[in-house]
């Protein structure tokens, strides 16, 4: 792992601006590599605020049990760079990555690119080798400048759900703004659009897709999902209606999600009911309301389930509060955020809603916001908010709750911290 962390280090150094939205740098070292962005067959682009994950992970799922091999490259990483990479169905290894990265940096020289622009072109060049296979993109930040938009034409596009975040990166910060940069480049091919906090925000990416000529199917019109009283799900678009079994990962949210990649791989693909059926308990998703079933934290927390979720703005909280809302026991948050996030705006949704908020400091992230700033920021939240010294301090405070649930949330990077612990 040191290995590949000091070339991670290594590469960084070849764009001093963490973020700097432009194409430029992505294309000129695309060209250098043989421009393998034009070789692929069957790209899947996956944008969105939320939802990417999800959506990219299940779509690969039902393909998979359909027969079909598929790569796939997300952003951000849990615990090791290598989840970002995965070709013919397996993940990299760290060796394999290591050897492609120096392989890229070669080519790259003297000239400038962004650690993800880099990561980028070393996906795209290593899937050369797999040029058959389903190509799962997710974008990175947004869209219209991401290093993942460089297609000239693709299968189809899956759009998340759309809110409000990364606002430093805009002048203009409203959700007009955000909805332009995600959808304004969009390739004129298969459009599948998840289901949206409100009807406004639909309505919205509806306008801004007017003069894109491609199939555009959304979600309550073209394809819907349904759960009911007895726990039975229904899924139904216009090819027919299928009775779906409970997915592996938790959260009525998820449906939505799922729904989305069950339309694509209907309409575009070859899949049959089973392959569905199957595909949707069998999803391989990390870091969004996960369980966490063994381990040293897990022993720490005694009877209680310790779960985990990586969200980190506001739609990610009403999904995960909604999730609270269904259960029968009651639940304990520990949160850690990064500074740029709103902070007041995620944790507003636990209010009357959990039974006590811990706060901690992210470990190894110069970025996240110190537990006492973060206190300071929810003072009309009006809350008895608890501080800890560490996630396994907040832990072993929470093992004194009885037939209770242990809920750590406000990042990916604290998720990561959670899974090299536990």
């Amino acid at each position: 792992m040191d290995k590949l962390q000091n070339l991670v280090f290594k590469l960084e150094k070849h764009h001093k601006k963490k973020i700097d939205l432009s194409l430029d740098r992505t294309f000129n070292l695309l060209s250098k590599l043989g421009n393998p962005q034009d070789k692929l067959k069957n790209v899947v682009n996956v944008v969105g605020t939320n939802a990417k994950a999800s959506m990219a992970y299940s779509l690969k799922s039902i393909l998979n049990k359909a027969g079909y091999k598929c790569n796939l490259y997300t952003s951000p990483h849990l615990q090791s760079f290598t989840e970002r990479f995965i070709f013919n169905d397996e993940q990299i290894t760290e060796d394999e990555l290591i050897k492609l990265l120096n392989d890229v940096e070669k080519v790259l020289g003297e000239d400038n690119a962004s650690l993800f622009e880099i990561l980028t072109c070393a996906f795209l060049k290593h899937a050369e080798n797999y040029k058959n296979n389903i190509n799962i993109i997710e974008a990175g930040l947004f869209f219209q400048f991401d290093s993942t938009n460089v297609f000239k034409n693709n299968l189809m596009t899956l759009i998340g759900v759309i809110h409000l975040d990364h606002l430093q990166w805009l002048k203009d910060k409203t959700i007009d703004s955000i909805i332009h940069e995600k959808t304004s480049k969009l390739l004129n091919s298969n459009i599948f659009i998840n289901r949206q906090l409100n009807e406004v925000i639909k309505a919205k990416i509806e306008k801004a897709l007017e003069n894109n000529s491609s199939n555009k199917f959304f979600f309550g019109n073209d394809f819907n999902i349904s759960k009911n009283e007895n726990n039975f799900i229904h899924y139904q678009d216009s090819i027919g209606e299928i009775l779906l079994p409970e997915p592996n990962i938790l959260g009525d949210h998820q449906l939505y999600n799922i729904s989305t990649s069950i339309a694509a791989s209907r309409k575009m693909f070859n899949v049959k009911d089973q392959d569905i059926k199957k595909g949707i308990t069998k999803i391989e998703l990390k870091g969004r309301l996960q369980e966490l079933t063994s381990g040293r934290l897990k022993e720490i927390s005694g009877q209680n389930r310790l779960i985990i979720d990586g969200g980190h703005n506001e739609s990610s909280s009403i999904s995960i509060s909604n999730w609270i809302k269904q259960q029968n026991q009651d639940v304990h948050i520990i949160c850690g955020m990064m500074k740029d996030k709103e902070h007041y705006e995620f944790m507003k949704h636990f209010k009357d809603v959990v039974k006590s908020i811990t706060l901690i400091d992210i470990p190894n992230q110069e970025g996240s916001i110190s537990k006492e700033e973060f206190k300071d920021k929810l003072f009309h939240l009006k809350m008895d908010i608890n501080l800890s010294s560490s996630i396994h301090e907040a832990v072993k405070l929470h093992s004194k709750h009885k037939n209770s649930i242990c809920l750590l949330a406000g990042s990916l990077y604290m998720v990561g911290e959670v899974l090299n612990l536990n």
